[in-house]
């Protein structure tokens, strides 16, 4: 049997191969995907080569990065086959799992998440963004009444300012470059939405702060320095941590889910950073914090995503849906016009 699948084998460079399956074993599963969705932040690293020549494996994806590769790791299908030792009820089930985008694949039922009944694919599609989000809304720890910044509303972005408008908060304001997502953040009911690259931007985001910002100058007046509770830092430009800094109030927390790869960005560390005692959070989804640890466990915090998802209803994201042989051009799109694009989608079926 053979199958269809998605190979990244040079920088912007892009195929769709057909080769053999594997023969499963015993203990294994045929999964026939139906869909796959585009991580854009992530795989743009793969797809630009901006990855780092070591970087840990995902789940069942193959550690490390190197031209060719298959690279993914959010796909919703069916199982079409089973192996001897499989339970029978696996048959047939609709299952996710981390896997590249490929038409199909075999792998031990451990790997596979049952999908929800009340879910669409699509919807599953979104789970390992939901769990991102899930893991920054718990390692920020928002407080009631907190004025709450999250630079960047691209999906993950999305997500956890869909998470963050359920607190009680005082402020919750949004920051992205592209129109289109600033539309889908005020379609939340956030209290503003912002673009990041204009010059007073600053200003008018501490504009929804009901504290004023003490001048840089007056070091003496830093306890009382307004600016935001928690800023979520999501964009993927590691230069917006300038930004994040400038407009978090003393002693607030900058929370850090950005993947940047080899990415680089002078960092201003200077004054306001050190003597406003300013918290910098590394928020990473492979790992529970640990003074969360000893209560939580991923099968918990799937369960509170896959809930969210029922919530939000992120598939309304969706702004592209290729067929696999159109791989190249959906990724030339979030290339070269990111502001036309939310979330794409792969359609196996």
């Amino acid at each position: 049997m053979q199958r269809k699948t998605i190979y990244f084998t040079a920088p912007r460079q892009v195929e769709l191969r057909e080769e053999p399956l594997p023969v499963f074993g015993a203990d294994e599963v045929l999964v026939e995907t139906i869909c796959s969705a585009v991580s854009a932040g992530t795989e743009m690293l793969v797809y630009r080569g901006q990855f780092p020549s070591k970087v840990d494996a995902i789940d069942s994806i193959s550690s490390g990065l190197h031209y060719p590769t298959s690279y993914g790791y959010a796909s919703a299908g069916c199982v079409v086959e089973i192996g001897k030792s499989v339970n029978k009820e696996w048959k047939n089930r609709r299952v996710f799992s981390f896997q590249p985008h490929t038409s199909h694949f075999i792998t031990k039922t451990e790997y596979l998440i049952p999908i929800p009944d009340s879910l669409s694919h699509e919807a599953a599609c979104f789970l390992p963004n939901m769990e991102t989000a899930v893991n920054l809304v718990q390692d920020a720890a928002p407080i009631l009444g907190e004025r709450v910044l999250v630079l960047g509303q691209g999906v993950i972005g999305l997500l956890a300012t869909a998470l963050l408008k359920e607190f009680p908060l005082e402020t919750l304001v949004s920051a992205d470059h592209y129109a289109l997502r600033r539309e889908a953040s005020l379609a939340l009911n956030v209290t503003a939405s912002l673009d990041p690259t204009t010059a007073d931007f600053c200003e008018k985001a501490l504009s929804h702060c009901k504290r004023p910002l003490v001048p840089h100058r007056d070091i003496t007046e830093l306890p009382k320095r307004g600016g935001f509770d928690l800023t979520f830092e999501l964009s993927g430009n590691p230069a917006a941590l300038n930004d994040a800094i400038a407009v978090t109030a003393f002693s607030g927390r900058v929370v850090i889910g950005s993947w940047y790869g080899d990415k680089r960005a002078s960092i201003d560390l200077g004054s306001i950073f050190h003597h406003s005692r300013i918290k910098m959070i590394s928020s990473q989804v492979s790992t529970i914090a640990p003074e969360l640890s000893a209560r939580w466990d991923k099968q918990r915090r799937f369960e509170v995503a896959w809930e969210a998802l029922k919530r939000i209803q992120p598939q309304k994201w969706i702004t592209h849906r290729f067929n696999m042989s159109h791989a190249a051009e959906a990724y030339k799109l979030l290339d070269e016009s990111p502001e036309q694009a939310i979330q794409v989608v792969f359609n196996h079926a």
